[in-house]
């Protein structure tokens, strides 16, 4: 394992030979662009409240008004957000690659917006409405509980919540990706969060050059480089020395 706040020349190397590549973020790559952490959100109105007490299936059943006034509140906190230098970088990452996957355990969208385009939303996505019942393209409407003009059941936003599996495609497109990879890169995440954590094992297990970069790295065994810093510093120097091997 090497640590080092530059980009590896090995590192470089083994994406320039990669004709698959997966990538791995978390929440350290939105707060970049302003996003508050899930329990960071929680201030004025619902600072006594704990993000876990709300994000269940059973806060919203019992009363599914109150639940959806916190996540109105949070859209409108995360849609001011812009993406950064490290969504753009990774949005130009991705062109360079037969296969690029990018699992995102962010909810908000800001991946899209930067131009990224095979992405799993590992934990959904926070603008989306999905009908209880599972309908499959559920109209909206903006009442104070919206309801499926398909069926008449509730909406609910469209994340994952507390004691909630990951959706059965998701995880399938995600695991397939690390595993056929050959090089992993875990961005902007603790890595220490299951199943998404377990997602470099699996890369690791099949061969893949795995890397970290984060301003706290974990440095676990999983990885081969760990890279201390900002994904909006990190990412941009990466496509640069890619850029750079090209030319030479």
């Amino acid at each position: 394992m090497q640590g080092s706040t530059a980009i590896p020349e090995a590192l470089t190397g083994a994406l320039r030979a990669a004709r698959r590549v997966c990538v791995l973020t978390g929440a350290g790559v939105s707060a970049e662009s302003g996003v508050p952490t899930f329990r960071e959100a929680q201030t004025g109105l619902w600072e006594k409240y704990r993000p876990e007490s709300l994000a269940t299936m059973e806060a919203f059943l019992a009363d599914p008004a109150f639940v959806w006034k916190w996540y109105r509140w949070r859209r409108e906190l995360v849609a001011k957000s812009r993406p950064n230098a490290g969504h753009i970088a990774l949005a130009e990452l991705e062109r360079r690659f037969d296969e690029f996957t990018l699992v995102t355990q962010n909810v908000d969208r800001l991946h899209r917006a930067g131009g990224s385009q095979n992405i799993v939303e590992f934990h959904g996505d926070l603008f989306a409405d999905i009908c209880i019942a599972g309908c499959a393209d559920p109209a909206a409407n903006d009442d104070e509980i919206p309801y499926c003009n398909h069926c008449g059941n509730l909406l609910r936003p469209g994340v994952v919540w507390f004691g909630e599996a990951i959706p059965q495609q998701a995880l399938y497109r995600s695991s397939e990706a690390a595993e056929r990879c050959d090089v992993m890169l875990c961005v902007g995440t603790s890595s220490q969060v299951y199943p998404a954590a377990g997602l470099t094992g699996l890369a690791r297990q099949s061969g893949a050059v795995t890397a970290e970069i984060n301003p706290e790295p974990t440095g676990g065994p999983e990885f081969n480089f760990v890279i201390a810093g900002q994904s909006g510093l990190i990412l941009p120097e990466l496509v640069a020395s890619l850029e750079q091997s090209s030319d030479e």
